[in-house]
């Protein structure tokens, strides 16, 4: 039983990651793809291959965090742990793919902790720990981290196009100046490409670590390599869904806004992985990509598209909860 419970965990989270890639690829590329700077082919290579490093090279802090971080596994007996987490990465990839069929970009981290918590709550109702052994005050700092990341994106967006369009787009040709700013933006989709993978891997890995038993600081490699092959495959297969969305519905992007979207969005997340902080990527490149574009007024950003963004968020997190909650009972009650 333990053997299979390993492969399906290894399986399932395998397609995690696919989704990680499917629909947060846009995440890193979609406004190379709004601004022109890239060709949907040229995303997909760049964004695989950077993709992939990051949550090689840099994807165990927060892979820690996911794993132990919000429930209290060590306290859970081994079988339990490995079919809560089971159903968490189960759950959350579910929800994931529904929402890539309808070009939404949901969160993939809101989608694992969601899934997380709902294990957390289904194990208390099964009297294998009380509510208070919940990890409220790590969660609490999750959600904090998921409000203030796009307000920081945004921000940050916002101000570095200003900046730009003083002193340089209003001082020379246009023309010139976006010329200059695709070939910059390409730079910075990399570094984007980078700190995604670096902090969205957990997703997928945080739970698969818990499931197979790692419970250590340290990761294993080969659990960070699936998670990266996993995401460049859903970045080569279904990425173009959601990229279509973030880089040419919200508003529109030129290389100069792109590259300051992207720049902002990188840096937010980037600094969160390296302090093992889950940010949700999603909320904060879309939080940049809305700053850039209220730097040319409201009527820039096409706010019907953001309400359909902003409702599928809050659906998120209970929807991937309940879910982990039915199929974790399922499993209790049959495994």
């Amino acid at each position: 039983m333990i053997e299979v419970v390993a492969v399906l965990t290894v399986a399932v989270g395998f397609y995690m990651a696919w989704n990680i890639g499917a629909n947060d690829a846009a995440n890193s590329m979609a406004t190379s793809y709004g601004s022109g700077a890239l060709t949907l082919r040229q995303i997909i290579i760049i964004a695989s291959v950077l993709e992939f490093a990051g949550a090689v090279l840099y994807g165990k802090k927060v892979t820690h965090t996911i794993a132990k971080g919000i429930v209290p596994i060590d306290s859970l007996d081994p079988h339990i742990v490995a079919l809560g987490a089971l159903s968490a990465i189960l759950s959350a990839s579910l929800w994931i793919t529904i929402a890539t069929y309808y070009h939404l970009p949901v969160s993939t981290t809101h989608s694992i902790v969601g899934a997380m918590v709902g294990f957390g709550i289904a194990s208390v109702s099964q009297n294998y720990l009380s509510l208070g052994d919940i990890n409220w005050d790590v969660l609490y700092r999750i959600v904090l981290s998921w409000v203030l990341s796009p307000v920081v994106g945004a921000m940050l967006a916002f101000l570095i196009f200003t900046i730009i369009k003083i002193a340089i787009i209003d001082r020379y040709s246009v023309n010139k100046v976006e010329r200059v700013f695709k070939y910059l933006q390409i730079l910075t989709a990399c570094y984007m490409a980078f700190a995604h993978g670096s902090n969205d891997v957990a997703n997928a890995t945080g739970p698969m670590t818990a499931a197979l038993g790692f419970l250590g600081a340290q990761t294993p490699a080969w659990v960070l390599f699936i998670g990266g092959i996993g995401i460049a495959v859903g970045i080569a297969t279904w990425g173009w869904r959601v990229i279509e969305t973030v880089g040419k519905k919200i508003t529109e992007l030129t290389p100069s806004r792109g590259f300051s979207a992207e720049f902002a969005t990188a840096s937010t997340v980037l600094f969160a992985s390296s302090i093992g902080m889950p940010v949700s990527t999603t909320h904060t490149l879309v939080g940049s990509v809305i700053g850039v574009g209220l730097a040319g007024g409201l009527a820039s950003v096409d706010l019907t598209i953001v309400k359909r963004i902003i409702a599928s968020w809050l659906l998120t997190v209970p929807v991937a909860a309940g879910i982990t909650m039915a199929v974790y009972t399922m499993m209790v009650v049959f495994g």
